[in-house]
């Protein structure tokens, strides 16, 4: 990653709202950071825990399909409401505690992502495109920390939910803007459970031919080589797990994987 004002997207992986603690750090690493440059930041984030203990209270059933959760149309408001009202504001919450002027916002404020029904047979899983970054400029020009939750709008004014890795890949392309994608992971181990510095499509293939990518990384990492493509730039993938490291990381150090675009 280059070190510039090039504005950076965080997309913060939904297990990291149930860790208070983790996210204080994580928050008091963005302030030291805003304090110290000049470097606007904007957070992306998902919340799929959130959703799980809701639509099990209501006795919803969860189905996915390929890594992406099944959002009946009569289930999309209570969906929208963990995503965007719930999750949304206690990250909000968090980082309005920890000293930061955060504004709590969805993909369709100021029509920052185009978005359309992904796959009818996903029924409300909406497909993020980039639009327009006016308003979100606005906000970061003032010195404030957006962070986004994954619903968006149709242009028919239909609730959406967006996979937040997407919809991350959606609002970098708007604002033209570098992405890390944090989660639990700190990125692809090799066989012998060492870091990997960078990744490129073939490499990938042929970790996964090799069983040493498995599961539920082979989503994350096909994700973060399409977003590289998508947005002709190296895409990080590192954990929220070491709060410590992440001022290294918004300065433009890599601490994770860095997958190429070919």
């Amino acid at each position: 990653m280059s070190l510039n004002n090039q504005p950076l997207i965080i997309k913060l992986g939904g297990a990291a709202l149930s860790c208070g603690e983790t996210l204080s750090k994580l928050f008091g690493a963005i302030s030291t950071y805003q304090q110290q440059a000049q470097r606007p930041i904007v957070i992306v984030h998902g919340g799929g825990y959130l959703v799980d203990d809701l639509m099990n209270n209501l006795n919803l059933e969860t189905v996915k399909k390929e890594g992406l959760r099944v959002t009946p149309y009569d289930q999309i408001p209570v969906i929208a409401g963990a995503l965007a009202g719930t999750a949304n504001k206690l990250l909000q919450g968090q980082a309005i505690k920890d000293g930061i002027n955060a504004v709590g916002l969805s993909l369709a404020d100021g029509g920052l992502c185009k978005v359309s029904e992904l796959n009818p047979e996903l029924g409300a899983v909406g497909k993020a495109e980039p639009g327009d970054s006016t308003v979100l400029q606005a906000i970061l020009n003032v010195g404030a920390l957006p962070i986004i939750s994954s619903i968006g709008l149709t242009e028919q004014g239909q609730l959406m939910n967006v996979n937040a890795d997407q919809a991350a890949v959606a609002v970098a392309g708007a604002l033209d803007a570098e992405l890390v994608l944090l989660s639990d992971v700190s990125g692809v181990l090799d066989g012998k459970g060492h870091l990997i510095p960078s990744l490129n499509q073939q490499q990938a293939d042929d970790l996964i031919a090799g069983k040493v990518i498995t599961d539920g990384m082979i989503v994350k990492v096909q994700a973060a080589l399409e977003a590289a493509n998508e947005l002709g730039r190296p895409i990080e993938v590192a954990t929220w797990r070491y709060p410590e490291k992440l001022t290294q990381l918004f300065s433009g150090k890599s601490i994770g994987t860095q997958f190429l675009p070919q």
